[in-house]
């Protein structure tokens, strides 16, 4: 039961997070690329997947599907800047596809040139037509309106809305696990703090790093950096690490709700959220002119501010 989603966190993001690819952009055919640092999580496959794992590019971001075999790829800092800090960084695309430029690879290199060790999570994803022509007319199929945020009653008490059905991310959560584990292992090698190994998520990937800190049994998260995730309210862990939360006004996943920040707040864990006014949904490290671009130096200040960023 604990690898299932326990409340309405993510699943909303489960839901509709494939409708914002859907919505604009040509699906173009990509070549797979040779990732000569990517490491094998040794995971295991995916049930019922018959089809290979192949790549796509979509607004000039190269993205991956039908992933049935997890890795790992470290981005490391230069010698002599590393500082101890390690993050693990986990790709969106609605447990479907992996968007591993935008919320990936630059990521973690923007991360490295901080002196943090980064490690981007290719993980397994739920099976989606083999064709690029028949995936691209699943990617844009009708889908229902996400809907409304609860409406308050005369009294002023709000009913509250039904929780979409849990979903099973065993596979994710396992090769979330088996990252942590190897950069335990290789440590002294990857010149990382094993107390000091955060993990950050992008849409369906703030999903998965939520639900490692909620659910995992061995993964000891150090702080925590959901970027426009789910944003219902949780039940937090009595040690649940410092999280830090980013999501924009104008992403559907918003809807005027900040339940998880609460529920932080609540527990008496150290939380910091960032409310943007424009930056839409699955904005990576930044698009032109929008107010969510500072995120990132956000980010590092308040790594800064809570030491992981001064070698220890």
């Amino acid at each position: 039961m604990h690898k299932l989603i326990k409340s309405g966190f993510i699943a909303f993001t489960l839901v509709v997070s494939s409708q914002v690819f859907a919505q604009d952009g040509t699906i173009y055919p990509l070549e797979n690329p040779a990732e000569p640092n990517a490491i094998l999580l040794g995971t295991g496959g995916v049930e019922n997947q018959p089809a290979p794992e192949t790549w796509f590019r979509q607004w000039g971001d190269p993205m991956a599907r039908n992933i049935s075999t997890a890795t790992l790829t470290p981005f490391l800092p230069e010698p002599g800047k590393a500082n101890g800090t390690a993050v693990i960084v986990a790709p969106g695309g609605g447990f479907s596809w992996l968007s591993m430029g935008n919320e990936g690879w630059e990521v973690a290199e923007a991360l490295a040139k901080q002196g943090i060790a980064a490690f981007v999570l290719k993980y397994r994803l739920n099976p989606t037509p083999p064709s690029l022509e028949d995936f691209s007319a699943w990617m844009n199929r009708p889908r229902p309106t996400p809907p409304a945020p609860p409406a308050s009653g005369g009294s002023g008490s709000a009913t509250p809305a039904p929780r979409p059905p849990q979903r099973d991310l065993s596979n994710q959560l396992e090769d979330a696990e088996a990252a942590y584990a190897m950069i335990i292992n290789r440590a002294q090698e990857w010149g990382v703090d094993i107390n000091r190994i955060g993990m950050i998520g992008f849409s369906a990937g703030a999903g998965l790093t939520m639900h490692a800190t909620l659910n995992s049994k061995t993964m000891k998260l150090a702080f925590i950096g959901p970027i426009y995730g789910g944003m219902g309210p949780v039940e937090v862990p009595a040690d649940a690490p410092p999280m830090f939360n980013v999501i924009a006004t104008d992403d559907f996943l918003y809807n005027g709700q900040a339940g998880i920040i609460e529920s932080w707040y609540k527990a008496g864990r150290p939380v910091e959220f960032h409310l943007y006014q424009n930056g839409g949904h699955g904005f990576g490290l930044g698009n032109p002119n929008r107010t969510s671009n500072r995120w990132f130096d956000a980010f590092m200040h308040w790594l800064d501010v809570n030491q992981f960023l001064v070698k220890k």
